[in-house]
């Protein structure tokens, strides 16, 4: 198993690729190297990697930190969903008017309200029970930027009657190896040591 390498200007951009780095390190490297520092775990390793292989900084799009406030009229049922829909406080109040207390604006939703502009919000209201209901039949994707969650999901999948311990402890481990962040059952090898 080879050692996880410091993250530095000298390291080569195919072998960060290979391991896995906490968000924290990727943005102290950001900050040590005059790097932004905003965006996501994803936006973080594409910029650095960038950094590593050109030595030059690539800036952050800031389409979605920049956009103007859109004065979003009264919303009915019949109202049209507007382009580039940003979740506001009007309409939290009107989902939560209309779905009730538990509303919330998750991932999935948030989507589809950016994809359908066009279409009414009592569309947007169907198409929000809907995603509840199939939330509920499947066990749903992980984003690539919650690789921990993702393994502790599998991990349990895969060993019932495991502890919270043992996940971490496989965690670690894998953490630490070249290549992929997936559980595998190989895995369990940490739990012998």
């Amino acid at each position: 198993m080879a050692d996880r390498p410091v993250l530095n200007k000298d390291l080569d951009s195919k072998i960060f690729s290979e391991f896995y780095y906490l968000k924290k390190e990727l943005v102290n490297f950001c900050r040590e190297n005059g790097l932004p520092v905003s965006g996501g775990k994803i936006e973080l390793t594409n910029r650095i990697a960038y950094f590593l292989d050109t030595g030059e900084v690539l800036q952050p799009i800031f389409a979605k930190a920049k956009r103007k406030n859109i004065d979003v009229p009264n919303i009915s049922e019949d109202s049209i969903i507007e382009n580039n829909f940003v979740c506001s406080e009007k309409h939290r109040a009107f989902f939560k008017e209309h779905i009730g207390n538990s509303f919330s604006f998750n991932v999935a939703f948030q989507k589809w309200l950016k994809s359908n502009a066009g279409k009414t919000y009592k569309d947007a209201i169907a198409a929000y029970y809907e995603i509840l209901e199939a939330k509920k039949k499947s066990k749903g994707t992980i984003d690539k930027q919650f690789e921990y969650n993702t393994y502790i999901r599998d991990f349990f999948a895969d060993n019932k009657g495991r502890t919270l311990e043992e996940a971490i402890k496989c965690w670690k481990y894998k953490k630490g190896l070249q290549g992929h962040n997936r559980y595998e059952q190989s895995d369990l090898i940490a739990l012998e040591k």
